[in-house]
């Protein structure tokens, strides 16, 4: 059967999922299959998309396709590139607060992260008063809107990041290659369709047990209840610093993440999932850029992450989950970032968030205004994902 080597393929990623060593009872193996729904979906999206001669972007990850830990508040796109080829990639410019470009020599692994070969935000190429722009990729030399592809470059990731959701607008993008634009890719073949199933049964394991892998690299090395220091983001931009950590709290137990509101243009803090993806940020508040969230006014924000509804504007649901992940982005920075520019953590009682949050009332909010704010998250997620 054609199909044969990607059905193992998905058998096999049914016992990667229900051996996963945090698995401890039903609901996570639910939620161990639901990703490995989108995970299915995803990597047949994305081995029909290994089309290098005649490129388009595909969208990474979304809301139903999570992987590593998405960021609720970005788009991200990718196409993949050969490294003695020139590509023409042409767009307009929306009023997202960041738009980023990486060149990657790879792509993720369970052993190793690809290196990243350039990186850079749209400050660095031009945008004429309409926001359209052109940039090229290619192996010659490096010049305004020219960008070297290294040796070993494989894949173009492009990050669009919002920081309001209700009003900012994603802009257009399109890749083409220079030398194949105006000419047809051959017909299929049954050795290419045999082949991309193939190739959709290898990216749909690797997926899985890379990003098993990755809170052992990035998380699970520091003590629960903790966030490091800004600092680089690993693979990452290098206008880019995050703060990570891993929770575990009871029922009656509260969090309390203190940081300081950022000049960064954008600025965000996400609630993970032990499968290492963003837990539900359509129905659920579980993620607040520093434009969403209710500053004190003494310059601070004060997320209260907690299981039970403590009537706060910046309380991050926990949606049934006693562990997970947490991280803090700040993106488009135009300095390094110190530890006095990092969260501060604190496990409360619930019943003392009252007198642990020293701008208590100045955070509150009525029922009516929470629901308000669940179905305004729905309608933007759903504009976002419309264009």
């Amino acid at each position: 059967m054609l199909t044969q080597p990607f059905a193992e393929a998905v058998s096999e990623a049914e016992e990667v999922i229900r051996h996963a060593k945090h698995i401890r009872d039903e609901q996570d193996l639910i939620e161990g299959y639901d990703y490995l729904a989108g995970s299915i979906q995803a990597s047949l999206m994305l081995a029909w998309a290994y089309e290098r001669d005649f490129p388009y972007f595909v969208q990474s990850t979304g809301p139903y396709t999570k992987m590593g830990l998405d960021n609720p508040d970005a788009l991200y796109f990718h196409s993949y590139i050969r490294d003695d080829a020139e590509y023409v990639v042409t767009g307009k410019r929306g009023s997202t607060t960041d738009l980023s470009f990486q060149v990657l020599n790879g792509d993720y692994s369970p052993v190793d992260v690809p290196d990243s070969l350039a990186a850079f935000d749209d400050r660095r190429i031009d945008v004429d008063d309409n926001g359209d722009f052109e940039v090229r990729f290619g192996p010659g030399p490096a010049g305004p809107n020219y960008f070297t592809l290294a040796p070993g470059s494989a894949m173009l990731v492009v990050r669009e990041v919002y920081s309001d959701w209700d009003s900012e607008r994603r802009g257009l993008i399109r890749i083409r290659r220079e030398d194949t634009a105006g000419t047809a890719p051959p017909h299929r073949t049954m050795d290419a369709l045999t082949k991309r199933y193939g190739v959709a049964g290898k990216i749909l394991l690797s997926r899985l047990r890379t990003f098993l892998a990755f809170p052992e690299w990035f998380y699970l090395n520091q003590p629960v209840n903790t966030m490091n220091d800004p600092r680089s983001t690993p693979g990452g931009l290098a206008t880019q610093f995050s703060s990570a950590g891993h929770f575990e709290l009871s029922e009656d137990q509260a969090m309390i993440v203190t940081v300081p509101r950022s000049e960064a243009p954008y600025q965000g803090f996400q609630l993970g999932s032990p499968w290492y993806v963003s837990t539900d940020y359509i129905n659920h508040q579980t993620s607040l850029t520093a434009e969403q969230a209710r500053t004190d006014p003494d310059g601070k924000i004060r997320f209260v992450l907690t299981e039970r509804d403590p009537g706060l504007a910046n309380w991050l649901e926990l949606t049934g989950h006693t562990r997970g992940y947490l991280q803090i982005r700040w993106q488009r920075l135009s300095r390094d970032l110190g530890p006095e520019d990092g969260p501060q953590v604190e496990v409360v009682g619930f019943d003392e968030l009252p007198q642990r949050l020293p701008h208590h009332e100045h955070s509150r909010v009525t029922p009516q205004e929470w629901r308000e704010r669940i179905a305004a998250r729905q309608a933007a997620v759903h504009n976002r994902m419309l264009g």
